[in-house]
């Protein structure tokens, strides 16, 4: 534990500056905020956490209050006042002093101040209000910064209502020559989206250049937007069928900056975003589902089974092929796949594999029917959710010709089951079962 707290101590001054010496990176043991957190580490009961939290507390409160707080001291109480809320003690009384820090301070002390708001206030707070006109005036601002800091809060909490007061002043960003700045922007969109759809309506073409845009930063934004708009509308968005194939090409052949690698593998996240969009865009559609098939052979085959991230990859790539029109190599290799994750003797791999397999079920039960002896060997594993997945698995799959031995092999199961919740699900399935199959 304590390895712990040193790393977290040597890591707060470089991210907030805490430090009176420069290029300091360690916070000093005399640090008020140093001094609390070593101070909570070593005390042994909850009670005396509560007291020594309500002393710093009162002693934060005084000095907020008085008119000879600098900002840089207030920057310090600041950080001190969310590390007690992170605790779960309230500071309330702090919450107009940040929101006075992001509207007064330099563009540090600003930074802990918009900080500090993000994480003390919800969108409807009543005091989120008096944090628009500082918004607006950042976002008219010549210094990187202060427009960065600004957009990162709008993305976070912004009240529904201020939207239309800074919606041209984002749009505007998705110009900037800065790519941060056009990547915040889109960010901010897809919030705006989120809470009030029908005032982003009219700049959808935008949205449109930013999945153009010549950073992949700004393109992997967007994505987030298309989505969520995807799952709403299909239809409206079938003509970027193409555009999504031709983004993923790029990505599995690693034409993207090293930068998005993770462990080797070109931009994970990217693709997973991009194989959702595309099993939404081809699901019943034979001809939109035609363009995507030669990309999906292309992720399965470079996505080796060798890493966690490329586990979550082909997991996806699975789902997306069993969803979309099918056709019969890409179902082999998928099932291949399946396969092969439900006879990993790693847990994590096999339970991916029986929720791909429930999955599958959801589209067409006899799509999982040629794994059915492996999920019956899955009973007994002795991880008991493994054996929830398969039970559920088995009940998702029973037919009139299968039912007899899934039966037999539930009752068993009751038998030297020892949990209730697990206990009284399965008799429920077997009972239903007697009723569907007499």
């Amino acid at each position: 534990m304590s390895d712990v707290v040193e790393k977290t101590l040597t890591a707060l001054p470089s991210l907030l500056s805490l430090d009176s010496q420069p290029g300091s990176t360690k916070l000093s043991s005399t640090s008020k905020l140093g001094t609390l957190i070593r101070g909570i580490t070593e005390l042994t009961s909850k009670h005396e956490e509560e007291k020594l939290i309500q002393r710093e507390l009162t002693s934060i409160k005084e000095q907020v209050s008085s008119p000879n707080t600098s900002m840089r001291q207030m920057k310090e109480l600041m950080v001190r006042a969310i590390y007690c809320e992170m605790l779960g003690y309230e500071a309330s009384f702090s919450y107009i002093h940040a929101i006075k820090l992001a509207q007064q301070g330099t563009a540090l002390e600003k930074r802990v101040g918009y900080l500090a708001v993000s994480l003390f206030l919800n969108e409807s707070h009543e005091l989120l209000l008096l944090l628009v006109n500082t918004v607006l005036k950042d976002l008219q601002s010549t210094n990187l910064i202060e427009v960065c800091m600004a957009l990162t809060v709008v993305s976070q909490i912004f009240p529904k209502d201020m939207i239309p007061a800074i919606l041209p002043l984002v749009e505007e960003k998705l110009n900037h020559p800065k790519e941060i700045i056009r990547r915040k922007a889109v960010l901010a969109l897809y919030k705006f989206y989120l809470i009030a759809p029908n005032q982003v309506q009219h700049i959808h073409n935008k949205f449109r250049k930013a999945l153009c845009d010549k950073d992949p930063g700004v393109m992997t934004a967007s994505l987030h937007i298309y989505l969520q708009m995807i799952q709403e509308n299909p239809e409206g968005y079938k003509d970027l069928t193409t555009s999504f194939v031709t983004i993923l090409k790029q990505v599995v052949g690693g034409k993207l900056p090293m930068d998005f690698n993770y462990h080797s593998v070109p931009a994970p996240w990217l693709q997973i975003q991009l194989l959702r969009i595309l099993s939404l865009l081809g699901k019943n559609d034979q001809s939109t589902s035609e363009i995507m098939y030669e990309v999906l052979d292309e992720s399965l085959r470079r996505a080796e089974m060798n890493h966690n991230i490329t586990y979550a990859i082909l997991y996806e790539c699975v789902k997306c092929i069993y969803t979309i029109h099918p056709k019969s190599e890409l179902l082999e290799k998928a099932a291949k796949c399946i396969g092969n994750f439900v006879l990993s003797p790693k847990i994590n791999l096999k339970y991916l594999g029986l929720k791909a397999l429930t999955y599958v079920v959801q589209q067409d039960p006899k799509l999982a029917l040629q794994h059915q002896m492996t999920i019956i060997e899955c009973l007994d594993h002795p991880d008991l959710i493994i054996k929830r997945e398969t039970l559920e698995l088995l009940f998702r799959i029973t037919n009139a010709q299968n039912v007899t031995v899934i039966v037999e092999k539930m009752l068993e199961f009751l038998r030297i089951n020892k949990d209730d919740y697990t206990t009284i699900d399965l008799v429920g399935k077997v009972a239903e079962l007697a009723e569907k199959y007499p």
